[in-house]
C-alpha cells in the first residue's frame, strides 16, 4: 500500500505506467467522510471578531479571483470588473485589490490592458471549459492562445469521464501537456468535484494532478452544483500538505463557486490555517473562485470601518 512519506523517486515511478498510477492512487489512504464532514463543522464554529476579523476580511479581499464566465461577457463588462479588481472600493485606498480576474480566453487582452501595472493577475480559463469535452490539439490551442494574449494563470478543466472511467494516465499526461502549453503562466487544474462523486476520488485528483505539475489545485467551475464544499476542500488541503511533506513542494488551493459571504470565507481561513498550515494563507497559495463574494467582503468590511452596514446599492452588480 502507498504512503504518503514516499520519496521523489516513488512518485516519479507511480506515473511510470497506467497500472502503476492506478496502484498508488487507490493505496492513497480513504476518506472519512464522517470524520471530515465533523471537523468541518467543528472548525466552523471558531469565532473571528474585532481586529482578527477585519485582518481576515483584508485577507480574503486579497485572495478573489474576481470572475465572470458567462455568454453575456462583454469588452465593457471586463474593463468595469478589472477597475473593481484593482479599486474594490474607491472611497477607500487602503482597501486592498484582489488577486486577479478570471476571463474567458478572448477577453484575455482586455483584461490586460485593463489592468496594465497594478499587479493584478489575468487568469484565464481554457481546455474546452466547463466540460473539459475537446479534442487535445483544441485544448492545447485554446491554452496557447490565452497565453499569447497575456494570461498569467489557466484555469484548465480535467475530463471527468476519462478520471471516472479510470483512465489515469490519460488525464495525466493531458495535464502534463497543458501544463507544458502554459510556459511561464501558472496552471490551475479544475476537478469540479461534484462530478467526482466521493472524497475518495477527489483525493486521487488532488494527488494526479499535483504529480503532474499543477500549479494549484482547483475544486469546480461554478457551472456545477455542488460547487465548493468545505468538505471537499479538506480533502484538497490535506492532499497539498501532505504533498509537500512528501516532494517538499507546496501547491495552491482554489475552491470556486458557491462562496458568497465573509462569514463563509472566514471558515475557509480558518480551515487553511487548521489543516494546512499558516505558509497557505497568502493569495500565492489560497485563492477563492468568485463573483459575489467580494461585494460582501467590501460591506463586511465598511461595517466594521464605520458602525453601519452598506445597502445592496453601494456596491457594483457584476
Amino acid at each position: 500500500m502507498t504512503t504518503l512519506s514516499s520519496t521523489a523517486s516513488s512518485l516519479a515511478e507511480a506515473t511510470s505506467s497506467d497500472s502503476a498510477l492506478r496502484r498508488f492512487l487507490h493505496g492513497l489512504p480513504g476518506v472519512d467522510q464522517v470524520g471530515a464532514e465533523q471537523r468541518v463543522a467543528t472548525l466552523g464554529t471558531r469565532s473571528i471578531k474585532t481586529t482578527a476579523k477585519q485582518q481576515a476580511i483584508d485577507l480574503a479581499i486579497r485572495m478573489v479571483d474576481l470572475t465572470t464566465l458567462e455568454g453575456n461577457d462583454t469588452p465593457g463588462k471586463v474593463r468595469t470588473l478589472a477597475a473593481k479588481a484593482q479599486r474594490p472600493d474607491p472611497t477607500d485606498p487602503t482597501c486592498p485589490a484582489t488577486a486577479a480576474v478570471c476571463v474567458y480566453p478572448d477577453m484575455v487582452g482586455i483584461a490586460k490592458q485593463a489592468l496594465g501595472s497594478s499587479g493584478v493577475k489575468v487568469a484565464a480559463v481554457a481546455t474546452a471549459f466547463p466540460s473539459g469535452r475537446a479534442a487535445m490539439d483544441v485544448k492545447l490551442a485554446d491554452t496557447r492562445d490565452a497565453v499569447e494574449a497575456g494570461a498569467d494563470e489557466i484555469d484548465m478543466v480535467i475530463d471527468r469521464g476519462a478520471f471516472l472511467s479510470g483512465r489515469y494516465l490519460e488525464v495525466f499526461e493531458e495535464i502534463v501537456a497543458v501544463r507544458e502549453a502554459c510556459g511561464s503562466a501558472h496552471l490551475k487544474v479544475i476537478f469540479e468535484t461534484g462530478e467526482l462523486q466521493t472524497y475518495d476520488n477527489v483525493r486521487r485528483a488532488s494527488w494526479l494532478a499535483m504529480l503532474a505539475g499543477a500549479h494549484f489545485i482547483k475544486t469546480s467551475t461554478g457551472k456545477v452544483q455542488p460547487a465548493a464544499t468545505l468538505p471537499v476542500t479538506l480533502v484538497m488541503l490535506e492532499a497539498v500538505r501532505d504533498f509537500r511533506e512528501a516532494t517538499g513542494q507546496m501547491i495552491g488551493v482554489k475552491p470556486a463557486g458557491g462562496i458568497r459571504t465573509s462569514k463563509d470565507a472566514i471558515k475557509y481561513l480558518v480551515m487553511v490555517n487548521e489543516v494546512a498550515g499558516e505558509d497557505w494563507l497568502d493569495p500565492d497559495w489560497f485563492r477563492f473562485g468568485a463573483s459575489t463574494l467580494l461585494n460582501d467582503l467590501l460591506m463586511q468590511r465598511n461595517k466594521m470601518k464605520t458602525g453601519h452596514y452598506w445597502g445592496p446599492d453601494y456596491v457594483t452588480l457584476d
